[in-house]
């Protein structure tokens, strides 16, 4: 858990830091309007203006989230100070999803979650299991049996996991329904002594803990830091409005909650689908600044690349969900912004990265007075004009040190920090599929072949390459680019485009050292 009060600078450099960039690229667009000198240029002066007002849009609401969520701290602190002590223990469903996992994994999780300090008579462990693997399905039931589990298992696995707990709802009695994931181990006993008192309010429907994975690699520890940032500033700045992402697992569920609001929509991502039906339906919810479960490390891009895929189509069709649903009209502002920002985040964090990247390859070839600095110029003048480039550079550095300083403030590394900045290019087309996927309606299962070691080096490159053959063509493209600003004397443009084609050509480069 971020300590707050230890932060209380860290918060102002976030602020400034988002503002620069937003007035920055707000001030550039300006700039290129007032030099357009063809309907050329004005054409993509104002495609610059519209996406620098879109990303100063959402630094502008990243950093009011970044600095709400100091406030939670003694929000939270009050709200616990003021809790009653239990006065009944009620019964809880520990309900642990799987899907074609491996049988001992799952078994020593879930000999972490019976370890859960609550009257005994009081727990009943499900294992919901949706495995297709015939062999993995049977050693989960001889899980299940050793352990004194229920076992459940669909013989079709409609409703993705949402489907799998509504079917353990309607067997289980109990009045609450603890989520845990199969590849995650409890850490804090106390989960159900610690949120229990929390129900005391009739009107919480769940309440969230922060999510984190363990310990590994320098690469799965970067990967922790997206979570990191979700959960220490998103989920506690939400709780203060009343929408509190439902996370998946590392939660409680009041079991009348659940059926009022008719159980899990059916759906990729059920969690964001659920906390806005908690909200439609008057309910409230809570989110509890402590981990109290770890999850397995990402240790591979492919699966990180695949969870990416899995959360932006699903956030994808949560935008139409919405709508349909009229939440517009039943919501606050606040929460209107809360969950459309939500819904569009990861496709501002791909396709605006992507445009941005076009637009600027496009500005270097203009006829602008600004949009060159040739090797002779370069080195002969005394003072640099106010050019492409250099402004560009300026936001570009700005941008890399944000995500970097920000991450070393915050969980002391910068080299974590600029993996995060790398990745979100190399992740930008993935996450751009998965929404164009999902308005084509197509399977949500995102298809990439298996890398092994053991695959020969020249064919595990030709894999490679398949899978990422979209972002090795931008990248080539780019790189081509760059050779023909160079042909032209045009250094610094030259330079950046180069720039530019490393950073989506790393999707390749991450899928082979990764895997």
């Amino acid at each position: 858990m971020i300590q707050y009060n230890k932060l209380y600078g860290g918060r102002f450099i976030t602020v400034a830091l988002f503002s620069i960039l937003s007035i920055a690229g707000i001030a550039f667009s300006v700039y290129l309007f007032y030099v357009a000198n063809s309907f050329y240029a004005y054409l993509l002066a104002a495609s610059f203006t519209a996406l620098s007002i879109i990303a100063g849009f959402f630094n502008i609401y990243a950093s009011t989230l970044y600095f709400k969520s100091y406030t939670y701290g003694k929000h939270f602190e009050k709200l616990r100070a003021s809790l009653k002590p239990i006065s009944r223990f009620p019964s809880v469903a520990v309900a642990i999803p799987v899907f074609n996992e491996e049988p001992a994994m799952v078994e020593e999780n879930v000999k972490s979650f019976k370890s859960l300090s609550y009257p005994k008579n009081k727990l009943k462990f499900y294992l919901v299991d949706d495995s297709t693997d015939p062999a993995i399905r049977k050693g989960l039931e001889a899980v299940a049996k050793r352990q004194g589990l229920a076992y459940l298992h669909r013989n079709e696995r409609k409703g993705f996991k949402a489907g799998a707990i509504n079917e353990m709802a309607k067997v289980s009695k109990e009045e609450l329904i603890a989520i845990f994931d199969s590849d995650e181990t409890l850490i804090n006993n106390r989960f159900l002594l610690d949120l229990l008192p929390y129900f005391e309010n009739q009107k919480v429907s769940y309440v969230q803990t922060e999510k984190r994975y363990k310990k590994g690699t320098f690469f799965s520890e970067s990967i922790d830091i997206f979570d990191a940032f979700f959960f220490n500033f998103i989920q506690p700045a939400r709780a203060l409005n009343n929408t509190a992402i439902f996370a998946g697992s590392c939660g409680l569920i009041r079991k009348s909650a659940f059926e009022d609001i008719g159980g899990f929509p059916e759906y990729i991502i059920e969690d964001t689908f659920f906390s806005f039906e908690s909200d439609m339906h008057g309910w409230q919810s809570l989110y509890v600044p402590e981990c109290y479960a770890k999850g397995r490390p990402v240790y591979t891009f492919t699966e990180l690349a695949k969870q990416q895929w899995r959360y932006n189509y699903g956030d994808t069709q949560f935008l139409s969900y919405y709508f349909k649903r009229g939440g517009y009209r039943k919501m606050s502002p606040l929460s209107n912004v809360e969950y459309t920002v939500h819904g569009f985040g990861l496709n501002y964090l791909s396709t605006i990265l992507i445009l941005f990247t076009v637009v600027s390859a496009l500005i270097v070839f203009t006829t602008l007075p600004f949009a060159h600095v040739d090797l002779k110029s370069l080195i002969l003048q005394n003072q640099w004009g106010v050019d492409l480039e250099t402004l560009g550079f300026f936001a570009f550095t700005l941008s890399l040190l944000t995500p970097a300083l920000l991450t070393r403030v915050y969980f002391g590394s910068w080299k974590k920090g600029f993996m995060v900045f790398l990745l979100n290019y190399a992740l930008a087309f993935v996450r751009a599929k998965a929404a164009v996927s999902t308005l084509l309606r197509r399977n949500p299962a995102m298809k990439w072949n298996k890398h092994k070691d053991s695959l020969v080096t020249e064919k595990r490159i030709l894999t490679v390459l398949s899978d990422t053959k979209m972002e090795v063509v931008f990248g080539v493209s780019m790189f081509t680019l760059s050779l023909l600003a160079l042909s032209q004397l045009n250094l610094a443009g030259g330079v950046w485009l180069f720039w530019y084609g490393i950073l989506y050509f790393l999707a390749a480069f991450f899928l082979y050292k990764y895997g």
